[in-house]
């Protein structure tokens, strides 16, 4: 009677591990299903939204050992868009992005830190303008499995953090326009092939 117990709980281990496996792996970001915004202050009226359209990045996850993991992104400035063509064309120059300059934005992930079975925190580089800080993520671990379309191997998760542009020299119209930028990412890896 244990032994059929114990093997039906292993049968059940196995698919179960089959259907949302989970084990150490490179994923590539899948810019379809991921998204980067951003939300700042306009005069206090209201919230201008930007989002990155241009961006990739890979990282090392597995959800057994997540402090093991490791995380690299890049963002293309001319690529960022607030669906105002002078505004870009603005915050491309040297007042704010740089982008002659400085074309890319980087994060590089230094320390992860698990909270919860779902949540935690991601410590990094971010490298905007030539200007390098710490800044922290906080982060939710949405799901990994199958993706039931092409049988690959996907992880997703949800971040924010919150940034002031004049830590990394945009002070353009301070007090006008709002210091204090706030990130929402939205990343669906999948496994990488080759």
């Amino acid at each position: 009677m244990n032994s059929r117990l114990t093997g039906l709980v292993l049968a059940a281990s196995f698919l179960a591990g089959s259907i949302y496996p989970a084990w150490a792996a490179k994923f590539d970001i899948d810019p379809v299903h991921s998204g980067i915004a951003f939300y700042i202050d306009h005069l206090g009226f209201s919230r201008v939204i930007g989002v990155a359209r241009e961006f990739s990045g890979s990282f090392d996850f597995d959800a057994t050992k997540p402090e093991t993991s490791s995380l690299g992104v890049k963002v293309s400035v001319a690529a960022i868009s607030t669906n105002n063509k002078q505004r870009d064309g603005d915050i491309q120059g040297a007042d704010w992005f740089n982008a002659t300059e400085f074309p890319d934005i980087t994060f590089v992930g230094k320390e992860f830190k698990k909270s919860t079975d779902t949540s935690g925190e991601i410590m990094g580089d971010l490298t905007i303008a030539g200007v390098t800080k710490s800044t922290t993520l906080d982060v939710t671990f949405n799901k990994e499995g199958q993706n039931p379309w092409d049988k690959s191997h996907v992880v997703g998760f949800s971040a924010a953090t919150k940034i002031k542009r004049s830590d990394f020299g945009m002070k353009a119209a301070l007090g006008m326009i709002g210091d204090e930028v706030d990130l929402v990412i939205q990343v669906e890896g999948r496994e990488h092939q080759g």
